[in-house]
């Protein structure tokens, strides 16, 4: 293949009918332009890859002239071979003018022609054999070898890069280092920011070593798309180090590195190296942008630091930074998640009254909110407002409406808003089926919560540990215990890993029939999974014993649960109370309700009736 591409650029000389063609085509398209060939078909019939090349070689003729028969070529006739396009390029090259207007539009157009070199597999060849046909293209028309080869393979590398084809790129790269060809440092920010694009911070990691290796000048924004990368990935040492070494080079990190790290380190949990961050930001004077907050408020938010976000949003007002929707969003967000939908509602009014125009993201976490607080009234007041400004409600939205119906123990109005959502064509996923299956429970209508379950099976929707979980809890309620482990087998089949709340079902169904053998071994069970056992779980197993008459088991149990540090609630007190009152223990269930009150646990009529109860069996 080398033979042949070089052939257009050798000394051979062409025979004579393809000299007198070329000569005739460059007369026509000089004087009337590419499409006049149109009406010379026995001119056009001799014409072959030697003979665009004489074309394009032809000193006479402007860059324009050429560049409108090369198009004409290869839309009416053949594609132009390799050496066709560089012949072309290097025209284009030396015609540029001093004007900036007109040199852009020259690049442009050989960048054009570069890309299409690229991409046509037709065209793929080594590297080094593109450079041989640069380099009779430079002899052919004498340009500045350096220069041109400079250009062409700078504009290759970044065409690659566009393209994805990062192995290509790279070895674009290499040549030019080994020619000592300039590398400019902007066309390696391309190829970063496509490697960190296609998710690849390894490669990304190597080419900035590789960078450095060879004293190619980078920025902060090179070692920025870095650094945000390996910050993604969790790595904030790797950066953190890399940061420093670029600091000694005299590569100063800005406030877009500072938040990569932030927003790393509150990936990872990691408060501390988020204070480090903020305290170095500080020492090299840098200050918090916009981002910076949204990122703080987010992630304080995120593991509950409530009053930190706030304390971030008004130090932000202190400096005069304007919150933008993202901010307000998340500050909004932040006090949902909290409860404190009062405070959200007032941020939301203060957004509006900026000339802020609420999101998706705003009104679902304000939706949130008031279906979390059970204000569902003002839930539909919201979802109508978002509605009348063109913001339809989406999958997670009509979930948190659907999760705040049941829980409010409005179920025939989830169902209903799961029919108009799936009208407008969205899938009920797995989430909108255990809401609604759950709110049946609690509302005793476990043959529709069952029949629903089986309906989202039906549907192609995989259940997942809460929708296994829930049927358990059907079948232990039902007394079916046969059916409830076989769905409990059936889960871990799945590949659904059961969780406390599903050990829970289980033990309370046993404790409840007096089967505290298995309800035990379930227990022993669960922590030989590394689970927890909770104060559900103690409180069932207390139950179970003081139905089975079993009370000092109930207490050992009870005794047990200040050492595994769960506080007994008003349940768990009730349950051992009416165990001690049934066997006639009254001094001791006195005892406790004294405790009760000490912790500062209201009883309920039960206790009082228990107590009683417990009084008269003494007297007996």
């Amino acid at each position: 293949m080398l033979t042949t591409l070089r052939r257009a650029f050798s000394s051979n000389p062409s025979s004579k009918l393809e000299q007198e063609v070329a000569r005739k085509i460059s007369k026509t398209i000089r004087n009337s332009g590419a499409e006049s060939l149109q009406t010379m078909p026995s001119l056009l019939s001799s014409l072959n890859s030697q003979t665009v090349q004489l074309v394009l070689s032809n000193h006479t003729l402007t860059a324009e002239t050429c560049l409108d028969f090369f198009y004409f070529v290869k839309k009416n006739y053949q594609k132009p071979d390799l050496t066709a396009y560089i012949t072309m390029i290097s025209k284009l090259y030396r015609s540029r003018k001093p004007d900036k207007l007109q040199k852009s539009q020259k690049f442009d157009e050989m960048r054009n022609l570069v890309d299409c070199v690229a991409v046509d597999g037709d065209l793929s060849v080594p590297v080094t054999v593109i450079a041989s046909l640069v380099e009779g293209a430079c002899n052919e028309s004498k340009c500045n070898r350096d220069k041109f080869m400079g250009k062409f393979f700078d504009i290759l590398f970044r065409v690659y890069a566009d393209n994805k084809m990062f192995g290509e790129a790279l070895e674009v790269f290499e040549h030019m280092a080994k020619k000592g060809l300039h590398l400019d440092e902007r066309s390696c920010l391309i190829y970063l920011l496509a490697l960190r694009r296609g998710g690849q911070v390894d490669s990304c990691l190597r080419f900035f070593r590789r960078m450095v290796d060879l004293n190619v000048e980078f920025t902060v924004y090179s070692l920025t798309i870095l650094l945000d990368g390996l910050c993604k990935r969790g790595e904030v040492e790797v950066g953190r180090k890399l940061m420093e070494e670029a600091a000694a080079k005299g590569v100063k990190a800005n406030v877009v590195t500072y938040n990569a790290f932030i927003e790393g380190y509150f990936k990872r949990l990691d408060l501390g190296g988020v204070k480090e961050i903020l305290k170095l930001m500080e020492k090299e004077g840098v200050a918090s942008n916009v981002v910076t907050y949204t990122l703080l408020i987010h992630g304080f938010s995120n593991v509950g630091k409530v009053e930190e976000a706030q304390r971030v949003f008004d130090e932000m007002r202190e400096k005069r930074i304007e919150a933008d929707v993202y901010v307000y969003t998340s500050i909004i967000s932040c006090n949902c998640r909290s409860g404190k939908v009062k405070r959200a509602l007032a941020l939301f009014d203060e957004m509006t009254d900026k000339g802020l125009i609420p999101n998706a993201h705003t009104y679902g976490a304000l939706i949130h909110g008031v279906c979390k607080a059970g204000q569902m009234e003002a839930a539909q007041m919201l979802v109508n407002e978002m509605q009348s400004k063109g913001i339809d409600l989406n999958p997670v939205i009509f979930n948190m409406l659907i999760d705040g119906y049941c829980e409010s123990g409005m179920v025939d109005e989830a169902l209903r808003l799961q029919f108009v959502m799936e009208k407008k064509g969205l899938e009920s996923d797995v989430f909108a089926y255990n809401s609604i299956a759950s709110g049946l429970c609690k509302l005793n209508r476990k043959d529709e919560a069952k029949g629903l379950l089986f309906a989202m099976v039906e549907r192609g929707v995989s259940p997942n540990t809460m929708s296994y979980t829930t049927l358990i809890d059907i079948y232990c309620k039902e007394g079916n215990f046969v059916e409830a482990k076989r769905v409990f087998r059936e889960m871990e089949e799945k590949g659904n890993v059961p969780n406390i709340i599903t050990y829970n079902a289980l033990i309370h169904g046993y404790s409840k029939r007096g089967n505290m053998k298995e309800a035990h071994k379930l227990k022993n069970e669960l922590e030989n999974r590394g689970l927890i056992p909770d104060v559900y779980t103690y409180t069932s197993l207390i139950h179970g014993e003081c139905i089975d008459g079993k009370v000092d088991r109930a207490l050992k149990l009870f005794n047990e649960m200040p050492h595994r540090g769960l506080v007994p609630n008003v349940v768990t007190y009730t349950a051992l109370i009416s165990g001690l009152s049934k066997v006639g223990k009254s001094l001791e269930a006195f005892k406790l309700y004294d405790e009760m009150k000490e912790e500062g646990i209201t009883p309920d009529d039960t206790v009082y009736s228990l107590l009683v109860g417990s009084l008269h069996s003494a007297n007996v």
